[in-house]
């Protein structure tokens, strides 16, 4: 498939996932003005018969509020409190390296994850297509959702332990075969996009994973896709996980995680 019918097929997903993604109230009812006012006002102003979201169908929740039942990780840095996950690490208390909560449920390939995170202090992700290091117990390589507190990578995709950056927040990016991400257009300004977040409070997360194509979306905002080309650096399927992060102490909690298997 030629580059261009990539691109084509990516916009028409980014098209499906910011349909309901962003559209966030539900449809105004049907008045009795009839078919033509609708279409007209649509044509002229934008005022025509809003579509609505599209159902949340198929999902299945793959952690049950109470127990690490299913996950796998350093209990020393991952518990279960108050119906969430609980990721935290103290100045007196870190892990040999950053190390995750990994769900051992299988290694979907397309699908759509959607949960809620909250952090407080320093540096998470989620690791989605990613690979659990042999050699190293609980740490992770992929693709990953980054999230930081200080909101200056969250909402970007990067890659654990691989290609680094491959779509800052904002940005739509194309990786080709030498494995180098390049931008290919914008969903707004990064800052703008910033005030979306929030800090040190519960925020929706939503990751679309349809071929070589990922799509991350927060608060309901699309926030970064990709589209990866690079054979020989890219998954197509793999583990999901949670990040703990070596450094200054911080607090990841995570709730509500579902998965819909495309």
């Amino acid at each position: 498939m030629t580059f261009h019918k990539r691109f084509y097929a990516a916009a028409i997903v980014l098209a499906a996932g910011a349909m309901f993604a962003q559209q966030t109230t539900p449809p105004a009812p049907a008045t009795t003005a009839g078919r033509g006012a609708g279409r007209g006002a649509g044509r002229g102003g934008g005022g025509g018969p809003r579509i609505p979201p599209v159902d949340e169908t198929g999902f299945q929740s793959i952690f049950d509020g109470k127990t690490l039942a299913g996950w796998d990780g350093d209990t020393n840095f991952w518990r279960v409190e108050n119906g969430s996950i609980m990721g935290q690490t103290l100045a007196d208390k870190q892990p040999k390296q950053n190390t995750f909560l990994i769900w051992r449920g299988g290694t979907p390939a397309d699908f759509e994850l959607k949960l809620q995170y909250k952090l407080i202090g320093h540096n998470s992700g989620i690791q989605v297509r990613s690979i659990e290091l042999p050699d190293i117990k609980w740490a992770m390589k992929g693709y990953q959702a980054d999230m930081d507190a200080a909101q200056q990578y969250t909402g970007q995709w990067y890659e654990e332990r691989g290609r680094g950056f491959l779509a800052m927040r904002g940005m739509f990016s194309y990786i080709g075969e030498n494995g180098k991400p390049a931008v290919v257009s914008s969903f707004g300004d990064n800052e703008e996009l910033k005030k979306i977040i929030k800090n040190d409070d519960w925020n929706d997360l939503h990751i679309i994973a349809r071929g070589n194509t990922l799509i991350q979306m927060i608060n309901g905002r699309v926030t970064s896709m990709l589209i990866d080309d690079d054979k020989a650096g890219r998954k197509m399927d793999g583990l999901i996980g949670i990040q703990v992060h070596l450094g200054p102490p911080m607090t990841m909690e995570v709730k509500n995680i579902r998965l819909k298997k495309l």
